[in-house]
């Protein structure tokens, strides 16, 4: 398992409806480390650089409506195998078919509107930090209570 960074988009209906808090809560409790976080209005022009392999699909149209609606909340966070503890956390795309106790199978019931993104691979995970987060916004660190989260033959 090696340490990874990941970004997270809390998506505009987790903003509007309030779920911000809750949803850091579960990321930092799990373990994760938060790098960088912000909370931004993405453009048409942002939207179509993060979704890029999208942009031709006959549903990127209504994906970009959504994504430029109202603001998200953009998270760089760090943690061994980080994409995929995040995927996992986050449920299947349809909050209707997620299970209870991940993101989307305790608070969604859309596919559209599912609250959260994060990066499907290391490779995307770097470059979509690199689109929401310039160099020297992230803040590395190392925190007292980082021996306790992971063994170091772990990491």
């Amino acid at each position: 398992m090696s340490l990874q960074q990941t970004l997270i988009l809390l998506k505009p209906d987790a903003v509007q409806r309030r779920l911000c808090g809750r949803i850091l809560t579960r990321i930092e409790e799990r373990g994760l480390k938060i790098l960088g976080l912000k909370l931004m209005q993405i453009t048409p022009e942002l939207s179509r650089q993060h979704y890029a392999e999208h942009v031709s699909k006959p549903f990127y149209k209504q994906l970009e409506e959504f994504i430029i609606s109202g603001p998200v909340m953009c998270l760089a966070v760090e943690g061994p195998g980080a994409v995929q503890v995040v995927r996992d956390m986050m449920g299947k795309t349809n909050g209707r078919e997620s299970a209870p106790g991940t993101i989307r199978g305790d608070f969604g019931l859309s596919r559209q509107f599912n609250l959260i993104h994060g990066s499907d691979s290391p490779e995307s995970a770097q470059r979509e930090i690199a689109i929401y987060f310039a160099p020297g916004e992230l803040q590395s660190y190392a925190a007292s209570l980082d021996h306790s989260v992971c063994a170091g033959d772990e990491i």
